[in-house]
């Protein structure tokens, strides 16, 4: 049989060829064995729906969950662990808490939000086999007692914050990560907007986050800045592209919730209508002065405390959103001295804390602190009254006192 080969003997192309034919081989012996090892990995968004249960469900929680058929394992990593330890209520309060990644079995997850009736959502991350080694390193590595733990903020550091931070970062997908939109251009929200959506149920809890904290949560929010909230990150997730490919599925319900009930009635408002109305009474009818005098002494003791606990909130706590917070013009410290005493100089006194409350209302106006003015304007009309009765009353005593 004629030998073909034999021009090419010895010469460097013949060994170069033979090599090749080697390689082509082995590529197709071996290849299904490595396409199944490298789609060993499935990597999936969790988002879990709100919940009424406690102050830190209403916004609901985001997991990432990995699939791993040759270990046979269903986890998720969870952004959002931290420990009930006997000190939790007070570092909670400072904003001192360390959250961690927490690895959980997948079913142990989900039983947590089938008993609370709450909501979840899958969508699968499009992800080629290097991609997702790559992202499942980096959640091992965060995942490390070394590396796992950070001090949560609700707006600016959470589980989601977390996770939407994992994909632009280099040892992921870097600059060729783009998210999609969570909110159009034209929309104009600030943080302190969305969290009033979120808190539409508990009325008491919205109005005390509201007085708590700062100007800082009146900027207009990021397309980025609003995945703080599981919802966004899921819907800016959702068209995210990698070098312009898309890199997830759409969101699956994989588990119904309970849908919430409507808002209801409106506590803190009917509360300080009734207030305000025992105030200016008291204050407008001379029989009823009695009860004017304790009004006052109440709202002035009441939006002294406020003032004291705006000022630990904002400089003894690491409460981002409590910084800069301009209620403290209006929920003066100073008025636990004059609810019980009555000090030289309260006529003056009382002008100021006119001008002061002014002043807060044109903050609101020109969007530098935005005030739950629904809930607020009774309490405002009865410390304005307060005051120009305090104002109105020390003319008087200097009238007397001069003649």
């Amino acid at each position: 049989m004629l030998n073909l080969w034999f021009p090419f003997r010895g010469s460097g192309v013949f060994t170069m060829f033979r090599k090749l034919l080697f390689v082509l081989l082995l590529t197709t012996i071996f290849s299904p064995v490595i396409a199944q090892h490298s789609n060993r990995l499935r990597i999936s968004l969790i988002t879990c729906g709100p919940g009424d249960e406690e102050v830190w469900e209403v916004f609901g929680h985001t997991g990432i969950r990995v699939v791993d058929s040759d270990a046979h394992t269903d986890r998720v990593y969870n952004y959002g662990t931290f420990d009930f330890g006997p000190d939790f209520e007070l570092q909670f309060m400072r904003g001192k808490l360390l959250y961690c990644v927490a690895i959980e079995d997948f079913n142990g997850f989900m039983q947590v939000y089938v008993e609370a009736g709450r909501s979840v959502e899958e969508q699968v991350l499009l992800l080629d086999t290097l991609q997702r080694e790559h992202f499942y390193e980096y959640l091992q590595w965060n995942a490390e007692p070394e590396n796992k733990y950070y001090k949560y903020d609700q707006f600016f550091d959470n589980c989601a914050t977390r996770i939407r931070d994992i994909f632009p970062k280099p040892q992921v997908f870097g600059k060729a990560f783009r998210f999609g939109r969570a909110i159009q251009p034209e929309v104009r929200l600030s943080f302190r907007d969305i969290i009033n959506s979120y808190f539409y149920r508990d009325h008491w809890t919205r109005l005390g986050v509201n007085i708590l904290l700062g100007s800082r949560i009146d900027q207009v929010m990021s397309n980025t800045d609003i995945m703080f909230l599981p919802d966004y990150l899921r819907d800016g997730i959702k068209s995210a592209t990698v070098n312009g490919r898309r890199i997830s599925t759409d969101p699956k319900l994989i588990l119904p919730g309970s849908k919430m009930g409507p808002a209801g009635i409106n506590g803190p408002f009917w509360v300080m209508m009734f207030v305000a109305l025992l105030t200016i009474a008291g204050l407008s009818v001379k029989k009823l002065r009695i009860l004017g005098r304790i009004m006052s002494s109440l709202l002035l003791f009441v939006s002294g405390l406020l003032g004291i606990l705006i000022i630990c909130m904002w400089f003894g706590t690491d409460h981002q959103g409590c910084a800069d917070n301009y209620n403290l013009l209006w929920c003066l410290p100073t008025n636990l001295i004059i609810a019980f005493f009555k000090p030289k100089g309260r006529g003056r006194y009382a002008l100021i804390c006119i001008l002061l409350l002014l002043l807060s209302l044109a903050l609101h106006i020109f969007k530098v602190q935005c005030l739950t003015l629904l809930e607020l304007s009774p309490v405002f009309l009865s410390l304005l009254f307060i005051y120009g009765s305090i104002y109105r009353n020390s003319k008087i005593k200097t009238s007397l006192s001069n003649a």
